[in-house]
């Protein structure tokens, strides 16, 4: 097993686990076997385990902090030094040598005015000759990016390098929390960029910088090591000035420390009313084999929380505990009533095995493949049912007063579907108020916004920088109509927002453009639409009332509890969907039941085998009727899944 785990020791990460290595290891030789490939480090920190695991498995790498990523990145991605072949065209044939001894040809850079005495502030945290020598290595980096003489493997590569180097000569006790007030002997030394070793696994093995509870939906394997903070001290204000070297984006600081805002990269798992919730959220979506937990006795989650919530998202007798004695890094004073015990915790998640899983097939359950001319929404939305209308509306009431699309999302089945009356809703209420606005306004007035933003700003499928300046021209305005074209230039044409509301799709180079197809489709579903009496709604759906009638009819499609799109996950600046928005719902379609208001619920019962029970067992009140699906707009990662056995469901009460 590879030892090179250089660079936690001398950064002094929390909760660094280069002391840990061989304990976890055993862990894996216990309980896991020579079949298991895919080893996935979802809080990579310094990536030690990461490194210590590449030489055996394919590793998948992931840290929310951007310094993190990065050192991953170069060591776990590269599977070889970088040769530097465009440098060397350039006559820089040791670029190490190169940025660490030309001269520095200007001053008060940004990290020499921000943290060293040089600046205003007065900030130690590195002296004014490594400051100056950290920037000129950065900007330095950065330029020969830009220039393209170095590809993005060598620019990893040498801003690890960088960050490796810099607590070499760091003015810290232990973190970048504070700086000391008298120079340490280490923060006099001259400054060095750390040569990084690399271990070829002959893998093609992949960084991530994502939320873990996000990345965990995108993501298979079959071990998944979890290491995340322990306690309510989150870790970016301890590490931030590695974040602004890493990040080079010359931020706003603030304090005596110079801290950079942090609130987009706060923890769950440093919150006492979240972590639970976080721990069950990530356990409960991951799609592995092996669970292994670091934790410790002074978590927020206590040993018998964390025994608990293992066992009820894992197979219960599978789950272990291991103690280990491990000295935590404070500082240089110890009390001796401290007493710091480290735990391991493995569990195998639970695989639903079920031979007759699905409720029997009543007279009225059918697969329904006849081809009908519907219209189509404009929108290319995860989930939408456009394909599946030739099969839904045959089993929809015939006879209609108030039409209630619950969870509208692309507003297909509104659009298809003839009633006296509407009520749409959708938590999305950027969704909401761009279909609203598209189909109150008057279509010339769209088209013609369309148009010029288009020519604005040279919207085409080869123009990121067009795009992207659009998305951040959006993200200041706001207009609803700038939406619905920003999304057809967007990666698979689709709607994500982060926490703050910004949205947030990446370029869909050479995929993704507004066409005349685009238009002709805007234009059917617009006419269609302004035919309709409809009431617009973006709430909780448990606060839509049921002052229906039996002659009205609920459509439901909600996120499904067992797949999970950009659009529910949680981290989109809207609430996610899990076990308790699931079973709030039937008991929601169970009033509705009460009441004699008829009902439809499409679903799905598996996917990717796994078995959403709490679905099965529900349906047993009701009828079933099975569906032939096809997505053609999923997620292309899911496409290449083999034996991903999907049973998709209509469910209603007539």
């Amino acid at each position: 097993m590879h030892k090179d785990v250089k660079g936690c020791e001398n950064m002094r990460f929390i909760g660094c686990k280069a002391n840990l290595l061989t304990e976890i290891n055993n862990v894996v030789q216990e309980n896991c076997d020579n079949s298991d490939k895919v080893f996935c480090d979802i809080f990579a920190g310094t990536a030690s385990v990461s490194r210590y695991f590449k030489p055996k498995y394919q590793i998948i790498s992931n840290d929310i902090m951007y310094f993190s990523h990065i050192l991953a990145a170069a060591t776990i991605e590269n599977n070889q030094i970088p040769e530097f072949k465009r440098l060397n065209e350039e006559g820089i044939f040791d670029p190490f040598s190169f940025l660490e001894i030309s001269p520095i040809k200007a001053k008060n850079g940004y990290i020499t005015e921000t943290f060293s005495p040089a600046g205003n502030a007065g900030r130690m945290y590195f002296i004014e000759e490594n400051a100056e020598r950290i920037d000129l290595i950065r900007e330095t980096i950065e330029n020969w990016k830009q220039r393209n003489w170095i590809n993005q493997s060598e620019y990893k590569y040498l801003l690890a390098c960088l960050i490796e180097g810099v607590p070499f000569v760091s003015n810290i006790t232990g973190t970048y929390g504070a700086y000391l007030k008298s120079w340490d002997k280490r923060a006099l030394k001259h400054f060095e960029l750390q040569r990084l070793d690399i271990y070829d696994n002959k893998q093609r093995n992949i960084c991530y910088n994502e939320d873990a509870n996000d990345l965990i939906r995108k993501i298979s394997g079959d071990i998944l090591y979890i290491d995340p903070p322990y306690n309510e001290r989150q870790y970016l204000p301890n590490y931030h000035v590695l974040e602004t070297i890493a990040r080079n984006d010359k931020p706003k600081v603030s304090g005596v420390t110079g801290i950079r805002d942090y609130s987009k990269q706060k923890s769950k798992y440093c919150s006492k009313s979240q972590v639970f919730s976080a721990f069950e959220d990530l356990i409960t979506n991951a799609d592995f084999k092996h669970i292994i937990v670091s934790y410790s006795n002074d978590g927020l989650l206590s040993l018998d929380e964390m025994l608990q919530l293992l066992k009820t998202t894992c197979i219960p007798n599978s789950v272990k505990m291991y103690k280990i004695d491990y000295k935590r890094y404070l500082s240089k004073i110890r009390t001796e009533r401290e007493q710091h015990l480290e735990y391991l915790f493995y569990a195998r998640k639970t695989k639903n095995i079920v031979t007759q899983p699905f409720p029997p097939i009543t007279p009225k359950s059918t697969i329904i493949t006849a081809k009908k001319r519907f219209i189509k929404s404009p929108m290319n939305y995860i989930g939408g049912k456009y394909k599946l209308l030739p099969q839904l509306v045959d089993f929809f009431p015939k006879s209609i007063n108030t039409f209630v699309d619950l969870f509208a999302g692309s507003f297909t089945v509104t659009a298809n579907i003839k009633a006296n009356k509407y009520i749409c809703n959708d938590i999305n209420f950027k969704i909401v108020e761009m279909i609203r606005t598209l189909c109150y306004a008057d279509i010339e007035v769209v088209l013609n916004r369309i148009h010029s933003k288009i020519r604005e700003y040279s919207l085409s499928k080869i123009n990121a920088d067009g795009y992207n300046c659009f998305r951040e021209f959006y993200n200041t305005n706001n207009n609803p109509i700038d939406l619905f074209t920003l999304s057809c230039f967007s990666f698979n044409y689709q709607f994500r927002f982060n926490n703050q509301l910004e949205y947030n799709n990446p370029f869909g180079k050479n995929r993704s453009q507004y066409s005349f197809a685009t238009e002709k489709n805007l234009i059917s579903f617009v006419e269609e639409m302004k035919k309709r009496q409809i009431e617009y709604y973006s709430r909780d759906f448990r606060k839509m009332n049921l002052n229906l009638g039996e002659n009205d009819f609920i459509y439901c499609d909600p996120p499904y509890l067992i797949t999970t799109g950009s659009y529910n996950d949680g981290n989109r600046g809207f609430k996610d969907w899990n076990a308790q928005e699931e079973n709030d719902l039937l008991n929601w379609l169970d009033e509705a039941n009460s009441k004699n208001i008829r009902f439809a619920l499409s679903n799905m019962f598996r996917h990717k085998s796994k078995d959403n029970m709490i679905l099965i067992e529900w349906a047993k009140k009701y009828t079933v009727h099975y569906i032939d699906s096809d997505y053609s707009n999923c997620n292309y990662q899911l496409k290449d899944k083999l034996n991903s056995d999907t049973v998709e469901v209509l469910i209603t009460n007539y």
